[in-house]
């Protein structure tokens, strides 16, 4: 992210002044100061996202858990897009997560909850949810995905997926994990059926329908017997735990 630094789609570096998020793009008016090219306003959507992101954690959070959520979200939206766009999750963003997650947890109890006062205790305890959300979180998905793929005998999901409820698990321990995997393929189903509606109504593909592509990895229309990312909807549901709906699924444990 540091080097190389950015430069424009014409390969002219761009100045610090003309890189500043948000703000950058506006008082440019969404195009470069070089060549006048116009540049997506997905660069200033995604830029106050992680904004708003950043500021829900320190509302919501001690200092110590909300700086882990800003490492956890920053990753699961990086990741997130790039899979829409590549239908890939780069290992940083999976692997580097979970074991930037790992240190983090073992240093900072407050991102499992833990503050019993006894400081090697709780290190020690935190460490050991995260270790146990990385396992647990990871396996659940690699089962899941070698059943459906026995039974619809194809891929039925990368391992970018795999490794990123792992990362997801250590930040928010295996309840996270699994709701992750059960929140997100209910978003997934919707988001693909909006989708198709617009299409169907339309007659062409939204351009918030998912990225497909076929068995082969050739670009296809969406539709059935393609592929798309499911690491986005994995993300927005860790996401939402993490922020909000850790409590509610907390409390609802003990039920079971």
């Amino acid at each position: 992210m540091v080097r190389p630094g950015s430069a424009c789609a014409c390969g002219k570096p761009i100045a610090w002044h003309d890189n500043i998020p948000v703000l950058s793009w506006l008082w440019l008016r969404g195009r470069a100061r070089c060549c006048g090219q116009k540049f997506s306003a997905r660069y200033c959507a995604i830029e106050l996202l992680v904004a708003l992101l950043f500021l829900s954690c320190w509302l919501l959070f001690p200092a110590g858990k909300a700086f882990c959520g800003w490492v956890f979200l920053s990753c699961l939206v990086a990741g997130a897009f790039i899979d829409v766009d590549h239908m890939i999750i780069p290992d940083v963003f999976t692997l580097g997560l979970a074991g930037v997650g790992l240190v983090l947890a073992l240093f900072c109890p407050s991102l499992h909850h833990l503050n019993t006062g006894h400081i090697v205790i709780d290190n020690a305890h935190s460490l050991v949810v995260a270790l146990q959300g990385l396992f647990v979180g990871s396996g659940i998905v690699l089962w899941f995905a070698l059943v459906a793929e026995s039974v619809l005998k194809r891929e039925a999901m990368g391992f970018g997926d795999v490794k990123l409820l792992g990362a997801i698990g250590v930040f928010c321990g295996w309840a996270g994990a699994a709701f992750a995997l059960g929140a997100g393929a209910i978003l997934g189903l919707i988001w693909v059926a909006l989708s198709l509606l617009w299409k169907r109504a339309t007659g062409k593909d939204s351009s918030l329908a998912p990225t497909a592509q076929t068995a082969e990895g050739e670009a296809a229309s969406l539709g059935m017997g393609v592929e798309i990312p499911f690491g986005p909807m994995l993300a927005l549901a860790g996401g939402i735990y993490f922020l909000f709906a850790r409590p509610y699924v907390e409390a609802f444990l003990p039920h079971f």
